[in-house]
This record gives C-alpha cells, sequence and structure tokens, in this order.
C-alpha cells in the first residue's frame, strides 16, 4: 500500500510556489554592491563636494570636446596631443575674449550703482512700494525711509571678519578657475588612459557587464549634453530679446552671450548672469517701470528655462520625463550643491542604464 501525503505535508507542497513567486520577485544579489557603491558614492560627493567643484567641471567640459579631438586626429594624423593642446588653447581664447570684452563693461557699471548706491537701492525700493507708505507702531515707513534703513545695514555689515571671508572666498575661486584649465587639459590629453583606469576599478567578474554600461550610456550623456548646448543657445537668445529689444539696455548682446555661457553653471551663473544685468538695469531706468520691467523679464527668463524648456528639452534629450529632471536637479541642489546640480541628470542616468544592464540578466 502506498504511502499518501500526511496533512502535514500538503501545506509545505503549497507554501512552496508563493515562495518561488517571492523569489522572482527580490532583486538580484548584485544590486548589493550597487547599493552600497552608491552609498559611499554620495557620502564621499556631500563632504567633498566644494573641492570636487573644479575636477567635475574639467571633466564634463573635457568629455564634451573629447569626440572633437578624436574626429580631427583620425581626419588630420597629427599626433593627438597636439589636437588637444589646440582644443584647449581654442576654449581658453574663447573664455578670454569673453573676459576682455565682457569684464570692463561689468566692472563700470558696478563701479556707477556702487558710487550712487543709495539712489538705486531708493530708485528700486520706490519701483517696488511706488508712493505707499507702512504704519509700524510709531514709525511710518516710506521708500526712501526703507532704502535708509537698507543702506545702514550694509554699512553695518562691511565688518573686517567678513571683508577677509570675502577675500578668501575670491582667491579659492581665482585659484579654482586656474585649476579647471589644468585639469582639463590632463583630462584631454589622457582621456583613453582614464577611462582604462576606471574601469579597472572594477572588479574583474563585473567587467563585462561595466562595458555594457558604458557602451549603453555614453550616447544617453552624449544627447544630454547636446540638451545643455540648445538650453544655453535659448537662453542667449531670449536673454537678447529681453533685454536688448525690449527693454532696450546699452551693451544687450554681451549680456546675452554672458546669460548664456552663465547657465553652464547652475544656481551660481544664472544668479550672476541676473546681477549684472539687473545692475545695468538700475542704472539705466528712467523710471519705475522700468526697473518693474526688467523684474518681470528676469521671473519669466528663468520660469521658461527652470521650469518649461530645461526640462523639456534635457528630458527629452536623455529619454527622461521632464518631471524626473526637475527633481533631479533640486535634490541634487540640495544635497550635494553646485556639483550635485551638474551631476544630478547624468547620475540618474547612470543608475537607470545600470538597473537595466542588471535586470535584463536577472534569472
Amino acid at each position: 500500500m502506498s504511502a499518501r501525503p500526511g496533512p502535514d505535508r500538503e501545506p509545505q507542497r503549497e507554501r512552496a510556489p508563493h515562495r518561488d513567486r517571492w523569489a522572482m520577485l527580490a532583486p538580484p544579489r548584485s544590486l548589493a554592491p550597487l547599493a552600497v557603491a552608491i552609498a559611499a558614492g554620495a557620502l564621499l560627493l556631500h563632504e567633498l563636494q566644494n573641492v570636487l567643484l573644479p575636477f567635475v567641471i574639467a571633466a564634463v567640459t573635457a568629455y564634451v570636446c573629447v569626440p572633437l579631438v578624436e574626429v580631427v586626429t583620425a581626419r588630420t594624423r597629427l599626433p593627438r596631443w597636439t589636437v588637444a593642446l589646440c582644443v584647449l588653447a581654442c576654449l581658453m581664447g574663447s573664455c578670454a575674449l569673453l573676459g576682455y570684452f565682457g569684464l570692463p563693461t561689468l566692472v563700470r557699471q558696478v563701479q556707477a550703482v556702487a558710487g550712487d548706491l543709495h539712489r538705486a537701492v531708493a530708485d528700486f525700493v520706490r519701483a517696488v512700494m511706488g508712493t505707499h507708505s507702512l504704519q509700524l507702531g510709531d514709525s511710518k515707513l516710506d521708500a526712501q525711509r526703507v532704502a535708509d534703513l537698507i543702506i545702514a545695514g550694509l554699512e553695518r555689515q562691511q565688518t573686517p571678519a567678513q571683508l577677509m571671508m570675502l577675500v578668501g572666498w575670491a582667491a579659492a575661486a581665482a585659484f579654482g578657475f586656474m585649476l579647471v584649465w589644468v585639469l582639463m587639459g590632463y583630462f584631454l590629453l589622457d582621456a583613453r588612459a582614464i577611462a582604462a583606469g576606471l574601469l579597472w576599478l572594477v572588479p574583474p567578474g563585473k567587467r563585462a557587464d561595466a562595458e555594457r554600461i558604458s557602451h549603453e550610456l555614453d550616447p544617453l550623456l552624449r544627447r544630454y549634453f547636446l540638451g545643455v548646448a540648445l538650453v544655453v543657445a535659448y537662453a542667449t537668445a531670449a536673454a537678447y530679446l529681453g533685454l536688448g529689444i525690449v527693454l532696450g539696455l546699452h551693451h544687450a548682446l554681451l549680456l546675452a552671450l554672458l546669460t548664456g555661457v552663465l547657465e553652464i553653471v547652475p544656481v551660481i551663473g544664472p544668479l550672476a548672469a541676473a546681477v549684472m544685468a539687473g545692475l545695468m538695469a538700475v542704472q539705466q531706468a528712467a523710471s519705475a517701470a522700468d526697473i518693474w520691467a526688467y523684474v518681470g523679464y528676469a521671473t519669466v527668463l528663468r520660469l521658461s528655462i527652470d521650469q518649461l524648456v530645461g526640462p523639456l528639452v534635457l528630458g527629452k534629450a536623455a529619454r527622461v520625463h521632464p518631471v524626473v529632471v526637475i527633481l533631479c536637479f533640486l535634490a541634487g541642489g540640495a544635497l550635494f550643491g553646485i556639483v550635485g546640480m551638474i551631476l544630478a541628470v547624468p547620475g540618474a542616468l547612470l543608475v537607470k542604464v545600470t538597473l537595466s544592464v542588471l535586470y535584463r540578466e536577472a534569472p
């Protein structure tokens, strides 16, 4: 007589498929090292974000220019180092020309505004408040009184410690600017060796996956940076339309070019461009309406770039939803500052492609 399975075995037979279903839904084991690597990289990026900024700017610029170096080297048969140095010289020359034509104008406008700072502040406050006044307790505040309080507050803030801090930041910025060009030269000259070194860091058993990830990620990053170039072109054209044609400011073309170029640097770049254009707008304003017109232009420009053109163009170029692009920029900036905003979308693309390759090979 064959033994029938007892009742205690039937639940085990019924639970086995249930465990198999959970096993199929479980992530592959190869994701554990990836999660650890992402956490370690995020911690390192957070702690060294200010130190890494010149390296990130130089690496991104060199990554965009490496295909040009490769094409010119292949067609001209010149040594690669010659072509790389020529590309670096062209970049430095473009930056020098922009500084040569832009800095003197900016310095003159800053000196003009600083020479009559009280009037500039009073005009701006008057544009905001008009002829109205605010009653605060026993004090009555009009535009002139508010301007006096602002100027007095600025004068009280000019302590020796704060001035030394500004000098320190200026020295650090100058050193970082020079370091970017040195690093860019190394990245352009040794791009292949650097890529091989990064691949060597991957464990030997995972290098095939790393090569597939790199192969799929490269075209996405190229399209993303092409999208950044389109955003820069839009910012330049929109700035010239607003500053030159609508507002009629002097040096509108120069301001538009600076606006477009500075759009590459998140947060600091757009803020610097807005301050430069704002100084000229205040200096050349004939009435409060002119100042309000500039405020409206600056608001529309930033909203169109940050919330419309940027997310749509970059999202389509990188095949990422615009909402994800906005979230990446905001989260990257909040967690890792400027470096985080520069690497936000490329980092999201890296995670997306990596998961795609790993899940594709998962059993």
